[in-house]
């Protein structure tokens, strides 16, 4: 895993209409989240608590972006589906998660394969990363991240 304080890698990924976004294009707080897989119980679970959540994270200048490796047109279904109100990155290959220590070997019924982790970096406005989860769980992951984002925006002097 990425430690606090390490330099989060950049990235150029399309998003769910197609569109590159790189993690420098945002100012602020960045939260970067991965998920296995568009469209499956735990994944809505947490992207739709992100975007239930997104306003409070708007209002502490952090923006969202959840990360698979769905290809966009997957993507593209799934935030419409639930009409999500942040960007979702298409990592086909997985080389951006590899980068962020977020994809690797998986064992599933009895089968083996590689595959997205759900870990999730808050990377702050110098780049750097403020926060690390790995391994979470998808239910009430926005709200312990949340609240980590606005005890670090406390803290942070003019």
């Amino acid at each position: 895993m990425l430690d606090v304080g390490d330099h989060a890698p950049e990235f150029a990924l399309p998003n769910q209409d197609g569109e590159i976004v790189h993690r420098s294009d945002f100012d602020g707080r960045l939260v970067v989240y991965f998920y296995p897989r568009a469209n499956t119980e735990g994944c809505t679970t947490e992207a739709c608590e992100f975007d239930d959540a997104k306003p409070q994270f708007d209002a502490e200048n952090a923006s969202i972006v959840g990360i698979s490796d769905d290809p966009v047109s997957d993507l593209e279904s799934f935030a419409d589906e639930y009409d999500l109100s942040f960007d979702l990155l298409s990592d086909e290959n997985g080389e951006v998660a590899t980068l962020y220590d977020s994809y690797g070997e998986k064992q599933m019924f009895g089968n083996t394969f590689d595959g997205v982790f759900r870990n999730t970096y808050v990377v702050g406005p110098d780049g750097r990363i403020e926060a690390v989860y790995e391994g979470v769980s998808p239910d009430g992951h926005a709200a312990e991240v949340l609240e980590a984002v606005e005890d670090e925006s406390s803290t942070v002097t003019p």
